[in-house]
């Protein structure tokens, strides 16, 4: 009977996890999982609308981490090539559990502007807390261009949506984000304070 030989490995030394990691170590995987457990929740926490629903992300995404490990350059950041892969997941299952939402038509009332200073001073909790209340579609686009850099041409193709209607979403999202802390923090709009071009 022939055995296949472990990869001996040190809590602190990345490089031999994921090799070991190659070999199905399961000690490895556990390492590499408690390890990043933390930074990858917090990438699945902002597509999601609970903690169970990112930990099913989460769970889904290491999984295929682990499949794909061998396509990773251990030349580049495993961190980048970890996020991708999750944030790719939390695509995948948006596009999975996706409802034809019906939406009212946009308000045509303009944003009110937010006061960054507002925003500066909110803690990262209490911005996820409200981005969760978003509708899956319009917490998806809002991170995917916001937060991860994705341009709206870039979402419409990985979403499956035409161009237009990501970027109505996109204004739906920045506004009904806006409201909220409008809502939350009604001392952060000065008075009559109205622009076209509200931002966070």
């Amino acid at each position: 009977m022939f055995f296949r030989k472990s990869i001996s490995f040190s809590d602190n030394d990345l490089t031999a996890i994921i090799r070991a990691c190659r070999t199905h170590d399961s000690r490895a995987q556990r390492t590499l999982f408690k390890q990043f457990f933390g930074y990858a929740k917090s990438i699945c926490l902002r597509y999601t609308s609970s903690s169970e629903e990112a930990e099913d992300v989460l769970n889904e995404g290491f999984l295929k981490a682990f499949q794909h490990l061998d396509s990773f350059d251990e030349s580049l950041p495993f961190k980048a090539w970890l996020r991708t892969i999750m944030v790719n997941t939390a695509i995948s299952h948006y596009r999975k559990n996706q409802r034809y939402e019906q939406h009212s038509p946009l308000e045509t009332a303009e944003p009110v502007a937010v006061d960054a200073d507002v925003v500066d001073q909110m803690a990262a909790e209490e911005i996820l807390t409200l981005v969760q209340q978003l509708t899956p579609i319009y917490r998806t686009v809002f991170m995917m261009h916001v937060v991860d850099g994705y341009s709206l041409h870039e979402i419409a193709g990985l979403l499956g949506h035409n161009e237009a209607t990501v970027r109505s979403n996109f204004a739906r999202a920045r506004y009904k984000l806006q409201d909220m802390i409008r809502l939350h923090y009604p001392t952060s709009v000065p008075a009559g304070s109205i622009t076209k071009n509200a931002t966070l």
